[in-house]
C-alpha cells in the first residue's frame, strides 16, 4: 500500500464563505495538509451517528482524532469548571465511538490535543479542567519544550526533546485503564499518551503537529497505517 487512507474526525459549526452562512463540517486545513506531507490520503469524518462509526474506521488504514473543543465534563464524572467551554455532545459522542472501533480493530489512531483527552476519557480517565501557561492570546499558538520518555513509542519517534505548537486549558489528570505517559512539560503537564498494550499504534500528544513543520509524529502513524492492512 503506497497512500494509506487516513480518516480525520472534524466538527461542525455555522461558518461564513462568499455570499454563505451555513453550518459546515470543518477542520483545519493544517491536518489533512500534514497527512498529506508524511504519504496519507485524507478523508474528512464529519460528525455521525455513532453506531455507523465502526463501518467507517473499517474503511480506513488510521485515524486521527483531532483538536477542538472541550470535552463534556459529565464524561469524566465532573462538574463544569467556570472555564470549561461549552460541550458538544454529538462530536463527543461520534469520536468516543471512532476510538472504540479503532482500538477493537486494531486501526493505527493518533489523537491530537482535545483527540488525546478524549482517548484518556474514553479508558476511563480524567481531565484538568483549566490550567494557565499553555496557550497564547486567543486563536494564537505558543511554543514550549516537551521532553519524550525514553523507551516508549513517543520516545522512539522523537528521541529528544522538542519545541512544540500549543494551544490548550485543559490536560490529562488521572491516567485511563492501560494508557502511559510518555512525554512531559516542563511543569509536568502530561504532553503525550500511548496505549502499549493495543492491537494496533496507539499514540496522542497534547500539542499540535500540524500547526508545525514536523512530521515525525504523522509519519509514524502513516507508517503504520501501511502495515495495517493485509493489501500492505
Amino acid at each position: 500500500m503506497s497512500q494509506p487512507l487516513i480518516g480525520i474526525s472534524t466538527y461542525q459549526q455555522e461558518a461564513q464563505w462568499g455570499v454563505w452562512t451555513l453550518p459546515a463540517t470543518l477542520v483545519p486545513t493544517g491536518y489533512p495538509r500534514l497527512v498529506q506531507r508524511s504519504g496519507g490520503l485524507a478523508a474528512l469524518l464529519p460528525p455521525g451517528v455513532p453506531q455507523t462509526a465502526a463501518a467507517a474506521v473499517a474503511r480506513l488504514d488510521g485515524l486521527v482524532i483531532a483538536g477542538g473543543a472541550d470535552v463534556d465534563p459529565a464524561r469524566y464524572g465532573a462538574e463544569p469548571h467556570p472555564r470549561t467551554g461549552p460541550p458538544s455532545l454529538d462530536r463527543d459522542a461520534w469520536e468516543l465511538a471512532l476510538i472504540e472501533a479503532a482500538l477493537a480493530d486494531g486501526v493505527p489512531m493518533l489523537g491530537i490535543c482535545r483527540g488525546m483527552q478524549l482517548l484518556n476519557v474514553a479508558l476511563g480517565g480524567t481531565l484538568v479542567q483549566h490550567l494557565d501557561g499553555h496557550a497564547g492570546p486567543p486563536g494564537v499558538f505558543d511554543h514550549h519544550d516537551v521532553k519524550p520518555v525514553p523507551g516508549t513509542l513517543l520516545g522512539a519517534t522523537l528521541p529528544e526533546p522538542v519545541s512544540v505548537p500549543t494551544y490548550h486549558h485543559q490536560a490529562v489528570d488521572r491516567l485511563g485503564s492501560g494508557l502511559l505517559a510518555s512525554a512531559y512539560a516542563e511543569d509536568g503537564t502530561i504532553e503525550a499518551l500511548e496505549l502499549p498494550d493495543a492491537r494496533g499504534f496507539t499514540l496522542a500528544v497534547q500539542w499540535h503537529p500540524e500547526a508545525g513543520d514536523d512530521t515525525r509524529v504523522m509519519d509514524a502513524l502513516v507508517a503504520a497505517a501501511r502495515g495495517s492492512s493485509p493489501e500492505a
